[in-house]
């Protein structure tokens, strides 16, 4: 081959191939082999980090049980480290996921800044609320029922939570008086944050406020980005397997919802929380759970430390502030912190 390809440099490929007795074609097809065989890719060696068949049949048959099918990976990552289990790394449940299935975003976000923007920030549970209506489809077209939440943006908790047939300003008010009484909110702790809304913005609301002094806020007109806890948390609602196209009464959407909020409080694992569940960030004892998951990462890291290239593993961490907007004031506080730890 190499006599020939001299050959065809020097008199080209009909003649140097008339000259040998050689077809055009034997030659055309053995450059084509040559070729192919200098571009063949070698195979990478299997690393001896990488989990074993066993193991990674394990992970699948785990992920496609029905405990953990309908979660994203990294809260199926979280509920086993609860249940004392490890079986890989987040990256690598991705890794072996990642050829059957995937996720995706659902949501646009808009941004007007020619508004002013509300800044809010929490610290702690019972600091800032924020709530919302939305609409739950009844059983004819023209017919609506209407739901209430009040939700906790540091804990991502739901304080409270009411299913109506109207919008009303007074419903409103004995849900926001009530929840205050229930959580033991004194005055000046609590800012409540909500959009701009008919029973939102209603003097009786307001009133009541001032009476309890809360704070209120509210977001720019036509700015959903501005109450995203309560958009969030409907939109976990909306997209929840199981949530009916329509209900055909106030008494189906009112059972629907309490099993919805049992759920979201106490069992739903939040990515925005470390994946703890709502209520154990506001009963303060993510503390206790974050300690556990600690735990078991570092049996498995002392059982297996390769596998992890002999970095300690450290569960996701827990939340320390949640904000709306976040404060400028706070975000300069934490890069000159940041600084001053470099320095």
């Amino acid at each position: 081959m190499e006599a020939t390809s001299e050959l065809v440099a020097e008199m080209g490929v009909r003649a140097a191939c008339a000259g040998m007795g050689l077809a055009r074609g034997s030659y055309y097809r053995a450059r084509r082999e040559t070729r192919q065989a200098l571009h063949t890719v070698r195979r990478p060696r299997r690393s001896p980090l990488a989990l074993s068949e066993g193991e990674r049949k394990e992970v699948i048959d785990v992920l496609h049980s029905p405990e953990y099918v309908d979660v994203a990976p990294r809260t199926a990552y979280a509920m086993l480290l609860d249940a004392g289990i490890f079986l890989a790394s987040v990256s690598t449940f991705y890794r072996i996921l990642r050829a059957c299935s995937g996720t995706r975003g659902r949501r646009d976000e808009l941004v007007h800044p020619a508004y002013t923007r509300p800044e809010l920030l929490a610290t702690r549970a019972c600091e800032v609320w924020s709530w919302d209506i939305t609409k739950l489809k009844g059983p004819v077209k023209s017919a609506h029922f209407h739901l209430y939440v009040i939700l906790d943006i540091f804990s991502r908790y739901v304080v409270g939570w009411m299913i109506a047939d109207r919008e009303s300003d007074l419903l409103a008010e004995a849900l926001i008086g009530h929840t205050c009484d229930k959580e033991g909110i004194v005055p000046g702790q609590l800012t409540l944050h909500a959009d701009r809304g008919a029973a939102m913005r209603s003097k009786l609301v307001a009133d009541l406020l001032v009476d309890l002094d809360v704070v209120k806020s509210h977001s720019r007109p036509y700015t959903s980005d501005d109450n995203p806890y309560s958009e969030a948390q409907f939109k976990t609602m909306k997209y929840r397997p199981g949530f009916p196209e329509r209900f055909h009464s106030l008494d189906e959407a009112r059972a629907f919802c309490q099993r919805f909020f049992a759920w979201y409080n106490y069992d739903h694992r939040h990515s925005g929380i470390g994946y703890m569940t709502p209520a154990a960030v506001h009963n303060d004892v993510a503390k206790i759970i974050y300690e556990q998951r600690d735990q078991i990462l570092q049996n498995a890291f002392s059982r297996h430390p390769n596998r992890f290239k002999n970095i300690n593993p450290r569960p996701p961490a827990l939340p320390t502030e949640a904000g709306i907007n976040m404060p400028k004031a706070t975000i300069l506080g934490d890069v000159q912190t940041e600084k001053s730890s470099l320095n």
